[in-house]
């Protein structure tokens, strides 16, 4: 039976849309794409969230139309080639009742050169200042030319999106990426005018792609962005030292265009500051005016960078609840991403609206190379949640 008083199955309106309740699916890779095309396998995976009860789909990361933004054939990408089957997969979507937003990346430093020998690379890795971190070089710094081309890029793959009949994109600017290399001091050491001691100084690039989607797709198309002080690399890194320079950041993001800011941290229950109790969502929600996604740990005992110990303890979704709903009460955030529980269930939300907390499918690490029991497709890759 539903507790009545949970506003988690409040619908919320976001830019027009009407999303049924405030749960998200985020973006995870799935390795279900062949040649950068979504397959029948990654559909339904997205359709079965949305009968299980997910008020809004974003989509695993879709490298836009530039060859440095990935060399995996198994994820997606989204370019005229791919265009008629994510068409077909966000009409699926949109048919079960869902809305879809396409998450839009490149590597960046991530991605390793594809090297035919003596030397000879076929596209360059690219990224800010060409490092992975501050003592860990890869690729090559991008000139001016080729960001004005990865810019171009992104909002060929907006217009994809929108002419595909998703809702919007979201912008992946997390976890040691393209986007967030530039936000990350260790990553972007540029001299020019995308490089800068601040953050704001920093954010200029992301900022810039995100003004030009917005000027090619319109008004009405949903831009989000994600980002996150922490990367996949350096758990305790950072992007914003304090509060008034975050401040500074996400006005930034809103006033190029932004309309929702995904927080990724690795437990959304946590200050993101000692000298505060409130969370980096919380904090993002004050000082931005604009609707707030909180991630993080959503049902679980331990954190995105923790899942080799096996089964969580299916008690924590309904401890999470609790603090979901009082977050939502003080006006923390608008929306919850939930990304493990739902890959292990697709039933996740249901189950939770209806207080079957025992019957929830717990999350395994197993779970994450698997399409609700069907064989291994990617056994040990993580998520990027």
């Amino acid at each position: 039976m539903t507790d009545q008083s949970s506003l988690l199955f409040d619908q919320f309106t976001l830019k027009g849309r009407q999303l049924a309740n405030r749960f998200v699916l985020p973006g995870m890779q799935r390795g279900w794409s062949v040649d950068g095309a979504p397959t029948d396998t990654l559909t339904d995976y997205y359709v079965r969230r949305v009968k299980g009860g997910a008020g809004l789909i974003i989509t695993e990361s879709v490298a836009v139309d530039h060859p440095s933004a990935t060399r995996s054939a198994v994820f997606s990408r989204l370019d005229e080639g791919t265009f008629e089957a994510w068409r077909q997969c966000v009409g699926a979507v949109r048919a079960a009742g869902g809305h879809i937003l396409l998450q839009l990346w490149h590597e960046g430093a991530v991605r390793k050169d594809e090297d035919l020998g003596d030397g000879v690379v076929v596209t360059p890795t690219l990224s800010p200042s060409g490092l992975m971190a501050a003592d860990r070089p890869r690729g090559r710094a991008a000139t001016l030319e080729d960001l004005e081309e990865i810019k171009q890029a992104f909002v060929r793959s907006a217009l994809l999106a929108q002419k595909a009949g998703a809702d919007g994109i979201e912008l992946h600017g997390a976890h040691g990426y393209f986007l967030d290399q530039f936000l990350w001091e260790q990553t972007n050491r540029r001299s020019d005018r995308y490089g800068g001691q601040s953050l704001p100084e920093r954010a200029r690039y992301p900022a810039e792609i995100a003004r030009s989607v917005r000027a090619a797709c319109g008004e009405d198309f949903i831009i989000s962005f994600r980002f996150s002080q922490w990367k996949e690399i350096d758990l305790n890194a950072r992007i914003a030292e304090t509060p008034e320079e975050l401040a500074l950041f996400v006005s930034l993001l809103r006033d190029s265009g932004v309309d929702i800011l995904h927080v990724s941290t690795r437990r959304f229950w946590e200050a993101a500051w000692p000298e505060s109790d409130k969370t980096l969502a919380a904090w993002v929600r004050q000082l931005s005016g604009l609707p707030v996604i909180a991630v993080g740990s959503v049902g679980l005992s331990t954190d995105i960078m923790e899942t080799a110990q096996g089964l969580e303890s299916q008690s924590d979704a309904q401890a999470s609840i609790t603090l979901l709903d009082q977050g939502l009460q003080r006006g923390d955030f608008d929306l919850v991403a939930v990304g493990r529980g739902q890959i292990s269930d697709p039933e996740w939300v249901n189950k939770v609206q209806e207080q079957r907390y025992g019957d929830i499918i717990a999350f395994s690490r197993k779970a994450l190379g698997k399409l609700d029991g069907e064989t291994d497709h990617m056994e040990g890759v993580p998520p990027k949640a």
